[in-house]
């Protein structure tokens, strides 16, 4: 079994943060982890000095790659250790035609530039992002039976999908001196001997990748000290300060996309500010509600009724003007054209819209069944033509009244400039009578929706989240809203009038598209079981489970001494419950000391951390197994007896438990 790293950076490159490379460092990352064979995968380019460099350095083998940008998502290409000199003149092309951010390669280049790529190993970004295209998948199809994921989780779901690529996972690590400590993310791999050769067949049998050396996929690598756990549920034993959540910390820097409970962040005893935490935390529910009003007040907001008003009066005053004038008039003033209307250009917005509508019904075939059992495809053909002549036909007239309006007006500003006569203003009397109906529409939506009411609830493990809607009582509310030293006086005068609040709001700074969030306030509740608003200490587990439940978004769960904060009631019937789920499917690491979290909740592996003094400095020491073994051991293979680490730190001592157990609990027994 050999452990490998394929995704490892030494140069700083436009893609990357600034980072200046050490060789003693890249020597600490492979003798730390064990690690058998690295590659060197640069963003778009290979230095040849360098990588020479490296391997004589390190007493593993060492691979030459490059990491592509191709056609947006990226790619490792990985090289046998030979024709070291034609690889990095490949590399040269490559790092020619990608000199910013935006470039990348085609498919079809990348088979230009390294014209057999049967020689070489491709691993794309898979369940990483940026992920390759399926489309560019497909035409590197033959040459790809790999890719690189980004967390444990994916690894596993991929091993499980026949249809999936066989998942590797590598560190991506920018070897630098600053490291304070090294990602846990590598492969192991069925192999004796490292050759490219070797890896591409590993590499083709899901059979031989691996996250650990010996436990095979349902246990990975956590930490850069050798610490191994479950991917299910693992808890963490010790005594206070004896390295628990010094582990959990060193566990949250080797992966990404970590959800991470730490010991007493949950507790909330702030009325206000659990209740900013529940808009935060439920921000989609009035996002969701706001969507077709954030639309309509982006409409309105273009609406100019001042504007209309001085627009009106001067025509209506040029038309009294040149109607008074009219036996004066000259040759100019006189001819036809000089007081004309433009032609109105017919909008075809809906129209567009029914030819794309058209369009998905022909090319949807996920639904293809049901589409055909109601309309028959010709007939969608025949419908799409006729709708596409008719958007042709009407935007030919737009285009000549368009350019017969152009003319109108050249010939109207030489007739105007050569008379003395009033003309008559331009206006368009549809759009200020159409403003007047948005407004007025406008109004009575905001009104509607000020008036209170439910416009969503949720559950959660015995709690319930009502979201309200209602309107702002006081200028202070809208300042809290914006978050931001703003004053709001003077637009919450004009509050109970929608268009007046709307063009007040425009005096301020805000962003246009942010105004609809000030017209109405939707207020989250929480509720219990009973129906009544939480306490304090509920408060508290609702916001533990509620941050559990959250923890399926992510990759994995650190959770550090629940039982600080809790009780066991509460911990035995409803944590334990939910995170055995999740741990159905991401890893969950728990650290405790209390028995109901510890025991109860049956882990699939435990940890226990040890302190130790050694020439002045701090060493932690941890031990590990199966709760079933009599032993843990250490990575260097120490053991210590497991049944005392168990009732030391989950009962006080052998001592403590005997007799809490006979004489505090038997005696109340019946």
């Amino acid at each position: 079994m050999k452990k490998i790293d394929l995704h490892v950076h030494t140069i700083s490159t436009i893609s990357d943060k600034p980072f200046i490379f050490s060789l003693p460092k890249i020597k600490e990352y492979v003798e730390k982890l064990e690690i058998d064979c690295i590659a060197i995968t640069n963003h778009n380019l290979f230095n040849l000095e360098q990588f020479n460099q490296i391997t004589d350095s390190l007493d593993i083998d060492v691979l030459p790659g490059i990491e592509l940008d191709l056609e947006e998502g990226h790619v490792l290409l990985i090289s046998e250790n030979d024709e070291l000199g034609d690889f990095s003149d490949k590399c040269q092309i490559v790092q020619n035609q990608i000199r910013t951010k935006e470039d990348f390669i085609s498919a079809e280049k990348l088979r230009e530039i390294f014209p057999n790529l049967n020689k070489y190993l491709l691993i794309p970004h898979y369940d990483k992002k940026p992920s390759i295209k399926p489309e560019t998948l497909k035409k590197l199809n033959e040459f790809i039976t790999a890719g690189e994921v980004s967390s444990i989780r994916k690894f596993k779901s991929c091993i499980k999908d026949a249809g999936s690529l066989i998942p590797v996972l590598f560190s991506d690590i920018r070897v630098q001196d600053d490291l304070e400590s090294f990602p846990a993310r590598q492969t192991f791999v069925d192999l004796d001997v490292i050759s490219l050769r070797g890896l591409k067949s590993c590499l083709f049998d899901k059979t031989k990748v691996f996250l650990s050396m010996e436990e095979g996929n349902n246990f990975f690598q956590a930490t850069d000290e050798g610490l191994i756990l479950s991917t299910g549920m693992n808890v963490i034993l010790g005594e206070r300060s004896s390295g628990k959540t010094y582990t959990l910390n060193k566990i949250s820097t080797s992966f990404d996309n970590v959800k991470y409970i730490k010991q007493f962040s949950l507790l909330q005893n702030d009325e206000e500010r659990f209740k900013s935490l529940l808009s935060v935390r439920q921000s989609g529910v009035s996002e969701s509600y706001l969507k077709e009003f954030k639309d309509i007040v982006e409409d309105v907001t273009k609406v100019d009724l001042k504007q209309n008003e001085i627009d009106f009066e001067k025509y209506l005053n040029s038309l009294l003007k040149f109607a008074s004038e009219s036996e004066k008039a000259d040759t100019f003033s006189k001819s036809t054209l000089f007081g004309e209307c433009t032609f109105i250009e017919k909008n075809l917005t809906s129209l567009k819209d029914l030819v794309k509508s058209v369009q998905l019904l022909l090319e949807n075939s996920e639904y293809r069944s049901i589409i055909d059992k109601h309309i028959p495809v010709e007939t969608l053909k025949v419908l799409a033509i006729d709708l596409m002549r008719q958007y042709s036909e009407s935007e030919e007239l737009n285009l000549k009244q368009r350019w017969l309006n152009n003319l109108i007006s050249k010939i109207q500003d030489e007739l105007r400039f050569r008379t003395t006569s009033t003309f008559v203003e331009d206006i368009d009397l549809y759009k200020i009578i159409m403003d007047d109906e948005k407004v007025k529409k406008f109004t009575k939506i905001v009104e509607e929706l000020k008036v209170e009411k439910e416009i969503n609830s949720k559950e959660i493990r015995g709690f319930k989240v009502v979201a309200y809607s209602k309107k702002y009582t006081g200028a202070s509310q809208l300042k809290n809203k914006s978050k931001r030293m703003l004053s709001f006086s003077e637009a919450f005068n004009s509050y109970d009038n929608p268009y007046c609040f709307l063009v007040s709001l425009k005096n301020i700074e805000l962003e246009e598209t942010e105004y609809y969030r000030y017209f109405i306030d939707i207020e989250y509740k929480t509720l219990n079981k009973h129906g009544f608003p939480i306490s304090g200490g509920e408060r508290s587990e609702f916001n533990l489970l509620h941050e559990i439940n959250d923890a399926i978004k992510h990759d994995m769960l650190l959770i550090d001494e629940p039982e600080s904060s809790f009780d066991n009631i509460f911990l035995k019937n409803e944590v334990n419950e939910l995170i055995k789920e999740i741990a159905k499917e991401i890893p969950v690491v728990l650290v405790t000391h209390n028995n109901t979290v510890g025991a109860s909740i049956q882990p699939d592996y435990i940890a226990y951390t040890q302190k130790e003094i050694v020439d002045g400095e701090i060493k932690y020491k941890i031990f590990s197994g199966y709760p079933s073994n009599k032993q843990l051991k250490t990575k260097e293979g120490e053991l210590i007896d497991n049944y005392n680490i168990m009732l030391n730190c989950l009962e006080a001592g052998k001592e403590a438990y005997f007799e809490r157990r006979t004489k505090s609990y038997e005696i109340l027994e019946d």
